[in-house]
């Protein structure tokens, strides 16, 4: 597949895979918590909690990119401290593309997530507490095992997401050719250019191929968890 590719092109779609990669992968732990909480735990202020989860779904993605650069950037409120005490600088890199797709993609998991813990039967929890087990071996020996189904599809809708993330992410870090230029804006770049019809449509068959190989493996796994 890469051979058929321009470097351009195959720079864009090996950033794509490592900020998607990378997106879900940071995201998850957070991701897991989140949804067992929400799933598990009543609190002042959950609806609100929930509320905040799901905005990058309903806000524009440039918003999102835009809070991410006055809060991330070189001169934001964290990116600057960031910066001047640890010399770590986010935006304009692939790095901030990885924050921006997780930021994009993080409902998705948490709401998937959710959804497979609230499936598992309560009393199982409950008869595993009276037989004295403790909350964190009741949430690893039973709660987790029985919600990997839902975790898998969250993450694959999580990497699709990423996958195909444009406007936080062009907001927060550009489109940097060969940093941070990932496969939408490559694609978005060559329909911009003359005779860039041809690149845009292998990028476009190549997004398709991707989504469609991930959702498949998804649910192979995900019958066979269902399975065991």
């Amino acid at each position: 597949m890469l051979s058929a590719l321009s470097p351009a092109e195959s720079a864009a779609l090996l950033i794509s895979l490592k900020v998607a990669f990378w997106a879900v992968l940071s995201s998850l732990p957070l991701g897991v918590a989140l949804a067992w909480i929400l799933a598990r735990r009543d609190f002042f202020g959950k609806s609100l909690l929930d509320g905040l989860l799901h905005l990058p779904l309903v806000l524009p993605p440039v918003v999102i990119g835009y809070l991410l650069l006055v809060t991330l950037g070189r001169n934001g409120v964290i990116g600057k401290m960031l910066y001047e005490h640890l010399g770590v600088s986010i935006a304009f890199t692939w790095k901030g593309a990885v924050v921006a797709s997780a930021v994009m993609a993080f409902p998705l998991l948490v709401r998937m997530v959710r959804l497979s813990i609230d499936a598992v039967d309560a009393r199982l929890e409950m008869a595993a507490r009276t037989l004295g087990a403790g909350p964190w071996r009741v949430f690893f020996t039973i709660t987790l095992p029985l919600s990997i189904p839902g975790i898998l599809a969250g993450m694959v809708l999580a990497f699709a997401r990423s996958l195909g993330e444009f406007g936080a992410t062009i907001m927060f870090v550009s489109n940097i050719p060969g940093q941070t230029q990932t496969l939408p804006l490559a694609l978005y770049t060559m329909t911009q250019v003359p005779h860039g019809e041809a690149a845009a449509l292998r990028l476009c068959f190549i997004a398709v191929i991707i989504a469609l190989t991930a959702l498949i493996g998804a649910n192979w796994l995900e019958k066979r968890f269902a399975r065991h």
